[in-house]
């Protein structure tokens, strides 16, 4: 099993509100434990040689906090709006909605840009800079990570 496919895991927990799964295979043991704001993953895995298990050091789930950083992308001029959280990112409050925000838009503090679905809870995602919306980086209705850029904004 690759990192790859045990984030896909953790992520499959954390959406499906169970507190604790396990999964054993021929040379893989995981768990993984959800619940008060917390997640915590536990992979024992046989080493090769030695027959001793390695254990992986718990994972904790990151406050939820929205986070904005200068773009270290091309122009350092733009400021890239990052996921406070893990979840399903969409850019309207609803299907039959318009969109929170187009590229040319013009935000400002406190404005919302986004709804990120976290285990069945929308969370709305609001901008902590004022500017110009200049690109799009995540595309409706995608999975998005923790710290992931969303938005390059122009604050000029």
């Amino acid at each position: 099993m690759d990192i790859k496919e045990i984030q896909n895991l953790i992520k499959f927990v954390a959406k499906s509100g169970a507190s604790e799964v396990k999964l054993e295979m021929e040379d893989v043991k995981i768990t993984i434990r959800t619940g008060s704001g917390k997640t915590e993953t536990t992979i024992l895995q046989a080493a090769p040689m030695a027959g001793m298990p390695q254990v992986a050091q718990p994972v904790a789930a990151a406050p939820v906090t929205a986070d904005t950083v200068v773009a270290e992308s091309g122009d350092s001029k733009y400021i890239t709006v990052k996921s406070p959280i893990i979840g399903t990112f969409y850019r309207k409050p609803s299907p039959d909605k318009p969109n929170f925000v187009e590229v040319g838009t013009d935000i400002s503090v406190g404005d919302t840009v986004c709804v990120i679905e976290a285990m069945k809870l929308f969370n709305e995602i609001e901008s902590e800079v004022s500017g110009k919306i200049v690109k799009i980086l995540v595309d409706d209705s995608s999975p998005v990570e923790f710290d992931q850029p969303l938005f390059l904004v122009d604050p000029s």
